[in-house]
C-alpha cells in the first residue's frame, strides 16, 4: 500500500519539531551555563559561535573545553540534557557546589573536572555514560564518598582518575578486567581508601596504578601478590601505605618501568625476578622491613633505597647473608615472612641472639622457638638444612598441615613441640630419643585437615602474625581467639583487667565521651609486645562505639602505632587514673599545663597533659588543637604516641604513652640531683640517632612534612631501655613544600633557635636541624644550650662550641668530662662534633638534611648486647629485654601466671618543658647579633 504524501510531510513535520526542540534544550543549557560561569567569548546568540564551544552540523552541542579559566560558579542541574556532548572539560578552575547528575550522556567520552572545588556528586552520576573513556575527578574538595555502583555503567572506560578527592572504602571489586576491558590508567593516590587489593585486578589491562599516600587510619595493607598477574603495569606506586608481606613474582611484568614501594611494611627478600626485570627504570624500596642480601640492581636503575631503611643483612649490594641467615629466611618463607622476624632479625650473626633464636657455644643455631607467635602457614621442610637444630618449638600458633618427613634427618634434634594448632597427618618416624608433643591439634593422624595435605605453603597464602592474606574467617578468628587466650595466660585464667567509668551526658548534639576503657595485657611471646587499648563509647542515640590502639613499649621497634579512630576520652577517667590530678602525680610542668602520670587498674601507666585553665587563651588552645591534629597523622617508633584527648567544658587534657625514664635533660644536666647513672656515651649515640630518625620522619617520610620547632632535651623522653622519643608537637607546623619557607609567629626556646628563624620569622626544616646540632653539642659537653652560670664569653652554648673545636687540645677540654673517653671513643665524638657544626651553620643552605645526620649516626652507633649467650637458654629469650619484659616472657613461656611484672619505677623530671619564649637573656641580644652568635 503506498503511503499518502499527507502522511510523509506529517512525519517530516515530527521530525523537524524534534530536531528544533532538541536544539532549543542544548541552547537553554548552554544559557544556564553562560549565566552560572560567565566564560569570556560567549556574546553571540548561537552558542555554536562561542569560544572553545564546538557544535556537530546538526548543531548539537559536542565539546565545550573551558580549562583553565579561573571561571567561578556551579554547574547548572540540566547538563544531562547536552545528549550529544563528547568532551566536557572544566579542569583548574574555581568552580563550587554539587556537581549535578551527569545521567545519560551516552556520547560524552572526556570528563576532566580536576582541580576545582566541587563538594559531592549523586550516586548515578555516571549512569548510560557507556561512551566515557577518560575522567578525572582530583583535587576537588569532595565531602567523603565512595566510588559508586553508576560507574559499571562507563563500561568503555580507559583512565579513572581520581587523586586527592577524598574518596573512602575499599577499592570496588567491580574495577576488573571482566567490567573494564579497556582501562590502563587507574589513579587514586591521596585519598582515604583502605583494605587491600581486589584480586579480581588479576588479568587487567591497567598500566598505571597510583595508591600511594592514602590518609586512612589503616591505610591501605595486606599483600601485593595480585600486582604478578597484572602484566600490562608499566608503573606502580604504592608508596606510603601500610601493605606487608612478601614481594610476589616479577617475572611477568615485563614492561614494568617505575616501581615505588617505599613507606610500607614488606618483608621478605627482594626477589631476584624483581632484580633482573630489563624494563625497570626507577624503584624505590626505602622504609621497609625487607631481608636478605641488599639487591644489586643495574646501573641504569634509579634507585631510591637507603642503607638501614630496611632490614637486609648487609649493606653491600649483591653480598651472600651468613648461611645460618639464609636457613632462617628460608624456613621463615612458609609463614610469610612474619613482620615480628623481619622487625627483629637484624644483622648478619642469628646469636646476637634473634627473636626465638638460641646458638650453642659453637655458633650454631640449637634452639628455634616459634611459640605463641601468631604463626599462620604451614612447618617448613626447610628447617632439616638446619643440622644443628636440637630444640623445634612451635606450639601456640595456627599452623596448618603436616609435619615434614624432612625433619627425621635432623640428627641432633630432641624435642619437637607442635602442640595446640591445626596439624593433621600421621607422625613421621623420628629416631629414638625425641619427644614429640603433638596434643590440641585435633586433626592429627587423620589424613586431611584445614589447610595444605603436605609440605606446601597454603592456597590463601595466608602471612603470621598478621593473620590470613585473603581475609580467611577461621584463622583471623584463631588469632583473635590465640590473642586472648595468650593475654589471659599472663595474669591467670579468668583475669581480665578492665576500669568502668561513667562520663556525664552532653546535653549538646555531639557524641559523648567514651565512658569505658579495657586494658588488654601484654601478650609475651608476641612479636609486638604490645598493650591494646579499648576504648569504647555511646553517643546519645544510644549506639556504641568501640575503638582499639596499641601502646608499645619504647624499646627498638620500626612497627608504628596503630591510630584509633575514637581517640576522645572522658574527663572523669582522668580523673581516676591520675588520682584527681593529684601533686603526687606530676611529671613536670610547661606553658601551657602540667603533666600528670596516671596508673591504671592493670599497672599500666600512662601521660596526662592538663592544659592550665589560665592559659587557656586563643594560643593556648590552637597548641592545643595542633598537638592532636599533627599527633594523629604521624606514628613512629621515636615520636611520642597519642592515645586519646578529652574537651570537657574548661578542661584540655591529651593522653600519651608513658615515658618511665622521664626526659634527655633530667639524664643529662641533672643527673646527680635525681640520684642517676651518668649517660655513657655509647647510649649518648643511640639517643642522637633515635631524635635524629623521629625528625628525619617527620621532615620527609610522614604523610605530610613537618616542622617541630621546638627541639631541645626536655622534649626528648625515653623509655626504660634508654631509647628516645620526640614529644611535645604543639609547636608543629606543616613544613612548605621545596626549598620556600614560610613566615609564622616566632615560638621556640632561645638556645635552640636557628638565626635566620630568630630574626625573620621564617620557618623550613633547616631550623629542627640547627636545633638538633645544639642538642648534639649538648650531648658532647654535657652544658646547657644557654647556661647562665657561666661567664659572659661561655653563655651561650653554640659560639662557645665552634671556639674550643678549632684545636684538638681545647676540643677535649670541652668534652663531657664524666665520658669515658678512648681512642675509639674519642674518634666517634670528634665525628659527631664535625656533625654538629654543620648542623648548626649560619646560613639554611650549609646545614645538612635529617637524612645525612642519620646516616652519620647510624655508622657509630651499636647496641650493646652479650657477648656470649647462654647455649642453655631453650626459651631463645631476648637478652636486650627489659628485666620485667624478660620475666612476662618466661612466665608465658612456661605457662604459669604469675604476678604483674610492670616497668621501673618512675624517675622524675622537674624539667620546665615551657613552649614559649622565655624571658630574654641577660646579654642575649649582642651575643647573638654578632658574627659568633650567628
Amino acid at each position: 500500500m503506498k503511503s499518502s504524501p499527507m502522511g510523509f510531510f506529517a512525519l517530516l513535520f515530527f521530525l523537524l519539531f524534534l530536531h528544533s526542540h532538541c536544539q532549543n534544550d542544548d541552547a537553554s543549557v548552554m544559557q544556564a551555563l553562560k549565566l552560572a560561569l560567565n566564560p569570556p567569548g560567549w556574546t553571540d546568540p548561537d552558542p555554536c559561535n562561542w569560544s572553545k564551544v564546538k557544535c556537530s552540523q546538526d548543531k548539537r552541542v559536542t565539546r565545550i573545553q573551558l580549562g583553565s579559566l579561573k571561571l567561578k560558579g556551579s554547574l547548572p542541574d540540566n547538563m544531562n540534557k547536552l545528549s550529544s556532548l563528547q568532551v566536557l572539560e572544566l579542569q583548574n578552575n574555581e568552580l563550587t557546589g554539587d556537581l549535578p547528575s551527569f545521567s545519560g550522556l551516552s556520547s560524552l567520552q572526556t570528563l576532566l573536572l580536576h582541580d576545582n572545588k566541587f563538594v559531592s556528586l549523586p550516586h548515578d552520576f555516571f549512569n548510560g555514560m557507556s561512551s566515557l573513556q577518560v575522567v578525572d575527578l582530583g583535587y576537588n574538595a569532595f565531602n567523603a564518598w565512595e566510588i559508586p555502583d553508576s560507574l559499571v555503567s562507563a563500561s568503555a572506560l580507559q583512565t579513572f582518575a581520581a587523586t586527592n578527592a577524598s574518596i573512602s572504602g575499599k577499592i570496588p571489586e567491580f574495577l576488573n578486567s571482566d567490567t573494564f576491558a579497556g582501562l590502563t590508567r587507574l589513579e587514586l593516590a591521596f585519598n582515604n581508601l583502605e583494605g587491600g587489593l581486589p584480586v579480581n585486578f588479576s588479568g587487567s589491562s591497567i598500566q598505571v596504578l597510583w595508591l600511594n599516600g592514602q590518609k586512612s587510619g589503616s591505610k591501605l595493607n595486606g599483600t601485593i601478590d595480585v600486582l604478578q598477574n597484572m602484566t600490562q603495569l608499566t608503573q606502580v606506586w604504592l608508596h606510603s601505605n601500610s601493605f606487608s608481606g612478601p614481594l610476589p613474582d616479577f617475572s611477568g611484568l615485563r614492561q614494568l618501568k617505575d616501581l615505588s614501594l617505599r613507606d610500607n611494611g614488606f618483608t621478605g627478600p627482594v626477589p631476584q625476578s624483581l632484580v633482573d626485570l630489563a624494563s625497570l627504570a626507577q624503584v624505590n624500596l626505602t622504609n621497609n622491613m625487607l631481608q636478605g642480601p641488599t639487591p644489586q640492581f643495574k646501573p641504569s636503575v634509579a634507585l631510591d633505597m637507603r642503607d638501614n631503611s630496611n632490614r637486609f643483612c648487609l649493606n653491600d649490594p649483591g653480598v651472600a647473608c651468613d648461611l645460618r641467615v639464609s636457613q632462617l629466611l628460608a624456613v621463615a618463607e612458609a609463614n610469610g615472612y612474619p613482620s615480628g622476624f623481619a622487625d627483629n632479625w637484624k644483622g648478619n650473626n642469628p646469636c646476637t641472639p634473634w627473636l626465638g633464636i638460641t646458638c650453642n657455644s659453637a655458633g650454631n643455631i640449637a634452639i628455634v622457638n616459634f611459640q605463641k607467635m601468631g604463626l599462620t602457614g604451614y612447618i617448613s621442610p626447610k628447617f632439616a638444612a638446619i643440622t644443628s637444630l636440637e630444640k623445634l618449638i612451635l606450639s601456640n600458633n595456627y599452623l596448618v598441615g603436616v609435619i615434614p618427613n624432612e625433619l627425621t634427618s635432623l640428627v641432633n634434634l630432641n624435642l619437637i613441640d607442635v602442640t595446640n594448632n591445626q596439624l593433621h597427618g600421621k607422625i613421621p618416624s623420628f629416631k629414638t630419643g625425641v619427644l614429640i608433643k603433638t596434643s590440641g591439634n585435633v586433626n592429627m593422624g587423620k589424613d586431611s585437615g584445614p589447610g595444605p595435605t603436605s609440605s606446601t605453603p597454603s592456597d590463601d597464602g595466608s602471612s603470621p602474625g598478621s593473620g590470613p592474606r585473603n581475609g580467611g574467617k577461621k584463622s583471623s578468628t584463631g588469632v583473635v581467639v590465640g590473642a586472648v587466650f595468650g593475654a589471659l595466660a599472663i595474669l591467670g585464667a579468668g583475669l581480665v583487667v578492665f576500669c568502668l567509668y561513667r562520663a556525664k551526658r552532653k546535653r549538646s548534639g555531639r557524641v559523648q565521651s567514651p565512658n569505658t576503657m579495657v586494658i588488654h595485657p601484654r601478650l609475651s611471646g608476641s612479636d609486638n609486645d604490645a598493650v591494646k587499648i579499648t576504648i569504647t563509647g555511646s553517643g546519645i542515640d544510644g549506639g556504641a562505639t568501640s575503638e582499639s590502639l596499641s601502646l608499645r613499649n619504647s624499646g627498638p621497634s620500626d612497627m608504628h602505632i596503630v591510630e584509633a579512630g575514637n581517640m576522645v576520652i572522658s574527663i572523669q577517667v582522668l580523673r581516676n587514673v591520675t588520682n584527681n590530678f593529684s601533686q603526687d602525680n606530676i611529671l613536670g610542668k610547661g606553658g601551657f599545663g602540667t603533666v600528670y602520670k596516671g596508673e591504671l587498674h592493670d599497672g599500666t601507666k600512662i601521660a596526662v597533659k592538663r592544659m592550665e585553665s589560665g592559659v587557656m587563651s586563643e594560643k593556648g588552645l590552637d597548641e592545643f588543637k595542633s598537638e592532636i591534629a599533627v599527633l594523629t597523622k604521624v606514628r613512629h617508633r621515636h615520636l611520642v604516641a597519642l592515645l586519646g584527648y578529652c574537651l570537657d567544658g574548661n578542661e584540655r587534657l591529651i593522653v600519651f604513652e608513658y615515658m618511665p625514664q622521664g626526659t634527655l635533660s633530667t639524664h643529662l644536666f641533672n643527673w646527680k640531683d635525681e640520684g642517676l647513672k651518668p649517660l655513657e656515651w655509647t647510649k649518648r649515640l643511640i639517643i642522637a640517632l633515635d631524635v635524629a630518625r623521629g625528625v628525619e620522619y617527620l621532615h620527609g617520610l610522614a604523610q605530610q612534612s613537618f616542622i617541630h620547632r621546638d627541639l631541645k632535651p626536655s622534649n626528648i623522653l625515653l623509655g626504660d631501655d634508654m631509647r628516645a622519643k620526640v614529644a611535645d608537637f604543639g609547636l608543629v607546623r606543616l613544613a612548605p613544600d621545596g626549598k620556600a619557607s614560610v613566615v609564622t609567629r616566632l615560638a621556640g626556646t632561645f638556645g635552640y633557635l636557628a638565626p635566620e628563624y630568630a630574626v625573620t620569622g621564617r620557618v623550613t626544616t633547616k631550623i629542627d636541624v640547627f636545633s638538633f646540632g645544639v642538642i648534639l653539642m649538648e650531648l658532647i659537653t654535657g652544658r646547657k644550650a644557654l647556661d647562665e652560670t657561666q661567664q659572659e664569653e661561655s653563655l651561650h652554648l653554640v659560639p662557645w662550641f665552634r671556639r674550643m673545636h678549632i684545636n684538638k687540645d681545647t676540643f677535649r677540654k670541652a668534652i663531657d668530662p664524666i665520658i669515658d673517653l678512648d681512642e675509639e671513643s674519642l674518634a666517634s665524638v670528634s665525628t659527631i662534633a664535625e656533625l654538629a657544626g654543620h648542623c648548626c651553620a649560619r646560613e639554611p643552605h650549609q646545614r645538612p638534611d635529617m637524612g645525612h645526620a642519620v646516616n652519620v649516626l647510624s655508622s657509630l652507633a651499636e647496641l650493646w648486647k652479650p657477648a656470649d649467650p647462654d647455649p642453655d637458654d631453650i626459651y631463645g629469650i631476648d637478652l636486650d629485654m627489659t628485666l620485667p619484659q624478660a620475666v612476662k616472657k618466661w612466665q608465658a613461656l612456661e605457662g604459669s601466671s604469675g604476678v604483674d611484672c610492670s616497668s621501673a619505677s618512675l624517675i622524675g623530671s622537674g624539667d620546665n618543658t615551657q613552649t614559649s619564649i622565655p624571658t630574654r637573656p641577660t646579654g642575649f641580644a649582642d651575643s647573638f647579633t654578632s658574627a659568633d652568635g650567628r
